[in-house]
């Protein structure tokens, strides 16, 4: 979206020692082993490189690094937890990366208000955690929750498992600190429900992935804590049954639905292959199945009253094939485990092509029957592991190698693929690109999925916040 530049390697040394003397040597990283870590996505798919890995310690510094950036042209990668699925967490032309790891306070917590302001670099998990202690939820679950910051959740407008019930990212912040290209820093951490006073500049910002610029705190919205909870494992007989079931869910438990997930038998496989202690909850397999939170603030049993009455009323129509209530958190942790680790595992088998994809959700059943022969054709004996978020029609596409193929032989197929998954989702007018991003992955397929129209707009805005064209280009 922005023209080439020069590659960072290429900056005057001046240049790079005024970078330095911003946040001190200790925290200017020049080693390649102390750069190792920045420079690999966990899939191992994308590795960078950088003359510098700068590790800002303040708002403040952070505008400085841009202002020097922006005189002198020099690209620039914002760097959160390392945890993006796209690569644009990536240096991949020696540009200088920006490290948000020590923004990592908690400014403030005001349960009365239901409002948090924390730093880009705090981890989820701890924002979860200071939400606890207050006695309030930041609803926001992925898995990565433990390592990923909140500024990368809000660059990519992170999804997970809860967005039923409270939606995206996105609905989850009230305002935003956030340093522009040129080194000026908007303040907009402002706790309102309510703000009609112009365009809201936060949502250009959530969602951009580091290319308008670098969030450096937010202010974040709460929720009371649900007083009961509910943890279901389902069994289904056919994709038809997710549909059939997801539909009673939905009807019979109103608001209280925070999570219906989709998992496939081949995914489960991976699961008990490769996970210790991973244990099966029913004593025979069955093609697919579905995982079920249910979240009141009535309480005691409430929430168990609500999905024992569900289930009973799906086994009477024929949804389900077998289910299981969680009897204690331990069991309900253990159901989640299953669905958590079905993305780490498919490393274990080989090559994985993985495609984050939506369509509405009433299209689903057909869509993931379709996709999966689509894929099979393309890559003879290929195993697709379609699994995610069915309540909102995003579903994680991946595909694991054949077995016996070679690994290097198989990710070449990627963007062939890629291409099979992609033209049958704008084929049911869905998204390429569900939670993830576009990043690196996708920057080229964009255009092709995107009007002339969209197009001229986003790049209108571009221009307009980062002229230079330095921001994650």
């Amino acid at each position: 979206m922005t023209a080439e530049q020069p590659p960072a390697e290429q900056l005057p040394a001046e240049t790079l020692a005024a970078f330095v003397a911003i946040v001190g040597e200790k925290h200017a990283l020049t080693a390649p082993d102390d750069q190792a870590p920045y420079l690999t996505e966990w899939r191992r798919l994308y590795t960078g490189q950088t003359p510098l890995v700068l590790r800002p310690g303040s708002t403040e510094e952070v505008a400085a690094i841009m202002k020097l950036a922006h005189a002198t042209r020099t690209p620039i990668v914002p760097y959160g937890g390392n945890t993006g699925l796209v690569g644009g967490q990536i240096a991949h032309n020696g540009e200088v990366m920006v490290s948000l790891e020590r923004l990592n306070r908690v400014r403030s917590v005001d349960a009365r208000g239901n409002t948090m302001v924390a730093e880009a670099g705090v981890t989820l998990a701890s924002v979860q955690q200071a939400a606890e202690e207050a006695g309030r939820l930041f609803p926001l679950s992925i898995a990565s929750e433990g390592t990923c910051q909140i500024g990368g959740n809000l660059a990519t407008n992170a999804g997970g498992l809860q967005v039923l019930s409270y939606g995206n990212a996105r609905a989850l912040v009230l305002g935003l600190e956030v340093v522009l290209a040129d080194g000026r820093v908007w303040n907009g951490l402002r706790a309102l429900g309510k703000d009609n006073t112009g365009y809201d500049l936060r949502d250009l910002f959530i969602g951009s992935e580091g290319t308008l610029g670098i969030i450096t705190a937010a202010v974040l919205k709460l929720w009371p804590r649900p007083k009961s909870k509910a943890t279901a494992f389902i069994a289904l007989g056919s994709l038809e049954d997710a549909g059939r079931l997801f539909e009673m869910a939905h009807g019979m438990c109103a608001g209280e639905l925070t999570a219906f997930e989709l998992l496939p038998r081949r995914g489960m496989d991976f699961v008990l292959r490769h996970v210790d202690g991973a244990r099966d909850p029913f004593a025979e397999a069955h093609p697919w199945y579905a995982l079920l939170e249910i979240s009141s603030q009535q309480p005691d049993e409430a929430a168990n009253t609500t999905a024992e009455n569900m289930l009973m009323a799906a086994a009477e129509e024929g949804a389900l094939a077998d289910g299981v209530l969680a009897a204690s958190l331990t069991q309900a942790a253990d159901f989640w485990r299953l669905r958590e680790m079905m993305s780490e595992v498919q490393l274990h088998e080989g090559g994985s092509i993985k495609n984050d994809v939506s369509v509405p959700v009433a299209d689903l059943p057909e869509f993931i029957r379709r996709g999966m022969e689509a894929v099979e054709a393309v890559v003879p004996g290929c195993r697709p592991v379609p699994f995610g978020h069915y309540g909102d029609g995003n579903i994680h596409f991946n595909i694991s190698q054949p077995e016996g193929m070679d690994k290097a032989a198989f990710l070449a197929r990627w963007d062939d693929v890629a291409e099979a998954i992609n033209k049958l989702v704008l084929e049911y007018g869905g998204s390429i690109s569900a939670e993830h991003g576009i990043g690196y992955m996708k920057r080229d397929i964009l255009p092709t999925v995107k009007s002339d129209v969209e197009m001229d707009m986003m790049r209108r805005i571009k221009a307009a916040l980062d002229p230079e064209g330095i921001l994650n280009p």
